[in-house]
């Protein structure tokens, strides 16, 4: 008797076990077979492998896991191509796709975040098309670099009006209004709450619905922080009496930076004296950087055999996000851990950024920007 009522107990402990709610999605991707279907879960910390099958010739595919205690965001992958959903409840999501399309061909039903999710992918994707149109139009010298620049501010500001009125302050309580937040211009991201507060104002309605349904939730706390540290990052700075210090001060009256770079190596400005130097203070987290790095990239390819340096000051408060954005740009990248506080925001009179300055090969200021507009003439007389 004993041996059978440790049985039952067990089957009941199994079968309690296994009545753990969980989400189902399932579907079928033609034009697949032998691939590796992919089910990933999409954490604040990066991307995490949950399952995965191999597709048989009928592309059809089953994948459950435990329901999330508060929304979540999960992808299907094959290759390198993606789709994202989000999961909210115990759902069954259905997926139609091709392999040739699988990244925007794809149907879904079982969830109106997920139908959500995709609209924004799509509309973020054609946006990224026509910029890079833009930007091949560029180097072939079809438009110039002023209505090149028009053109993408134009662009990326109906876009984020649109995503704004019809994504998130329309609904946000529903997932899709936090995807909305995140999404990425090339390497950076659309919507930027450490430099504009018009954005916080986006992540602050986000991150009060999320509180309210889910105030214990990782991402409601992280949401919650970045508004805080958004709004600490955009309040005014401090007017401070500031005395320049001799040594600050080189040869022609240059006021000298020394700051780290990427590696961690100290770069001075003045060192650069025999190259024709163009510094720039930016912020890379700010709507306009991605805009600002691709017209500077034209100019250093076009300069940079003839004697043009680029000194880029990094105002950012967040080091990680500075490092892997200028990971790959070929000039010298700096940063300043003070932010908005650097002492050079006062020695150089900064007001706004972009800030840009020309120095001669002598080490002498000699003209001042406040964008890359008009700059390439006087750029050329000094080399």
């Amino acid at each position: 008797m004993k041996k059978i009522s440790l049985f039952i107990f067990g089957a009941l402990v199994l079968a309690s076990c296994n009545k753990e709610p969980k989400f189902n999605i399932k579907g079928t991707v033609s034009d697949a077979e032998g691939k590796m279907l992919y089910l990933e879960a999409s954490g604040i910390e990066g991307v995490e492998a949950l399952d995965s099958v191999k597709l048989k010739s009928d592309g059809e595919f089953s994948f459950k896991q435990l329901r999330p205690e508060s929304p979540e965001f999960y992808r299907l992958r094959i290759d390198e191509k993606v789709v994202n959903f989000s999961v909210d409840s115990t759902e069954t999501l259905d997926l139609k796709a091709k392999y040739g399309d699988f990244s925007t061909g794809y149907t879904i039903t079982g969830s109106e975040n997920c139908a959500k999710i995709k609209e924004l992918t799509l509309m973020q994707i054609d946006l990224q098309n026509k910029i890079d149109g833009l930007v091949k139009d560029a180097q072939q010298n079809k438009i110039t670099n002023d209505i090149f620049q028009d053109s993408v501010s134009g662009m990326i500001s109906r876009y984020k009006d649109k995503v704004k009125t019809k994504y998130i302050f329309a609904a946000p309580n529903m997932t899709y209004a936090y995807f909305a937040l995140f999404q990425r211009i090339g390497d950076y991201y659309a919507f930027d709450p450490m430099n504009s507060k018009e954005d916080i104002r986006c992540f602050q309605a986000v991150a009060t619905s999320l509180t309210n349904a889910y105030p214990n939730a990782v991402r409601t706390k992280n949401l919650y922080n970045v508004v805080i540290k958004g709004l600490k990052n955009t309040r005014p700075a401090k007017q401070k009496t500031l005395q320049i210090p001799i040594d600050k001060i080189s040869e022609a009256g240059l006021i000298d930076i020394d700051l780290k770079d990427v590696q961690g190596v100290s770069r001075k400005l003045s060192q650069l004296k025999g190259k024709v130097v163009l510094l720039d203070f930016v912020v890379y987290q700010s709507q306009a950087s991605a805009e600002h790095n691709l017209n500077l990239r034209e100019l250093y390819n076009k300069y940079a055999s003839k004697g043009l340096q680029i000194y880029q000051v990094s105002l950012d408060a967040d080091e990680h996000y500075w490092k892997t954005v200028t990971d790959k740009l070929p000039w010298i990248c700096v940063r300043d851990e003070d932010g908005p506080e650097s002492r050079y925001i006062s020695l150089y009179n900064i007001k706004n950024v972009p800030t840009l300055f020309l120095i001669n090969k002598n080490n002498e200021l000699n003209s001042r920007f406040e964008s890359l507009k008009n700059i390439e003439s006087g750029l050329q007389k000094l080399l």
